[in-house]
């Protein structure tokens, strides 16, 4: 049992020394290599996200008053044209009363006024009147006509001024904070609470003026862009799928970036309009050159790697990579080709034109377990101090 783990221990040892870092010590020059083949790699690009309701109401009195009631409470569902604050309202209903005294005033003006005028049409017929008193009859009714619309355009000011004392929702959705409580002073300028439609939520997310002009160029437009996904605040994965629904025209000449939005159901009302998210975007990359990190050495953000012509030797190459990766491999975009070999481990201890022994990854395990089995245990306790 000890053996076995020993065994265990030095096998890991070993293949940590041909990683990156090192490689064993064969006792020649014999280094695994690989020539540069192409397939298709699914990919991802991420760009940070905020998340909003479709329809977010800021929710402002039209009057200016103390609260008296609130109808609603934080995080409820309301519906359209709901009663949500009501405010002192007194002052406003003695001014409907006053508008309604008007109008019953003005309406008896105009009954007297419509009998006089009749009676005066009769005698005109009679010929017991003129021209001019008929038409003086008919200017008075026509006055109090008028004087009745005047008092009920009155009143109904007076109405709406009174409506704007009982602020309801004018959309359906879930009431946000509520900043003011019951007997506070409130006017326009404050927003009593947000009624934000939560039934599906817009995602907002920035992409590079670059990326912005590739779309633009397609001639589908956003409808290429596939279903994209939403990453939560926790690290966990939307379970739902989005589409990027709107693009900007605009470029945002602060950060030269363009805004675009994507929308996704919320059944389960798990997003929050004001929340944070990441977007993601997966993208398939056909004819991809892709190689293992461990091989890749970075010295001053630029990345290297060892590729090996036909006389055997070593040559440092500069190589360029996608931005995004999956923390194991890299995408090369330029500095290798189809057909390119190059190192695959131990590439610390290689100097730029040192001459090698090529041999495959898998002939270079198999030394490696070979050297394994025939190390002592103080061979094994020494490779382990290393």
């Amino acid at each position: 049992m000890k053996r076995m783990m020993m065994f265990a221990a030095l096998a890991a040892t070993l293949v940590s020394c041909g990683g990156g870092g090192g490689r064993p010590n064969f006792g020649d020059n014999e280094y695994p290599v690989v020539t540069v083949g192409t397939s298709s790699a699914d990919m991802q690009t991420t760009y940070p996200a905020t998340i909003k309701g479709v329809q977010d109401v800021e929710i402002r009195p039209k009057a200016t008053g103390f609260i008296t009631q609130i109808n609603v409470r934080e995080g409820q569902t309301v519906g359209a044209g709901q009663l949500l604050f009501v405010l002192d309202n007194e002052t406003y209903q003695a001014q409907v009363r006053q508008a309604q005294a008007a109008v019953n005033t003005a309406q008896q003006q105009v009954n007297t006024a419509q009998l006089t005028y009749e009676n005066s049409k009769q005698l005109y017929e009679n010929k017991v009147i003129g021209d001019y008193e008929l038409q003086t009859s008919q200017n008075t009714y026509e006055s109090a006509k008028a004087q009745l619309a005047q008092a009920q355009a009155g009143l109904a000011s007076a109405r709406e001024a009174l409506s704007f004392c009982y602020v309801k929702s004018p959309a359906a959705g879930v009431v946000g904070t509520l900043p003011f409580k019951k007997g506070a002073l409130v006017s326009g300028s404050n927003v009593l609470t947000t009624v934000s439609n939560i039934s599906s939520m817009e995602v907002y997310f920035s992409v590079t003026e670059k990326d912005a002009m590739n779309l633009s160029r397609n001639g589908e437009g956003l409808n290429a862009l596939p279903p994209v996904k939403l990453k939560l605040a926790d690290g966990s994965t939307y379970a739902h799928e989005g589409k990027v629904m709107k693009m900007s025209g605009v470029i945002d000449q602060a950060t030269g970036t363009v805004q675009l939005i994507a929308v996704f159901t919320n059944p389960e009302k798990l997003l929050k309009s004001g929340g944070a998210g990441t977007i993601i975007i997966p993208r398939i990359a056909s004819s991809a050159i892709i190689i293992p990190q461990s091989c890749v050495m970075e010295v001053q953000n630029k990345k290297f790697v060892y590729t090996v012509g036909k006389d055997n030797k070593v040559k440092y190459t500069e190589i360029k990579v996608d931005p995004q990766d999956d923390g194991n491999n890299y995408i090369v975009t330029d500095g290798l080709k189809a057909g390119d070999q190059y190192v695959t481990n131990g590439v610390t201890k290689l100097n730029d034109g040192m001459e090698i022994v090529p041999i495959t990854p898998e002939r270079y395990q198999q030394k490696i377990d070979e050297q394994a089995k025939a190390m002592t245990a103080g061979d094994i306790v020494d490779a382990m101090k290393k």
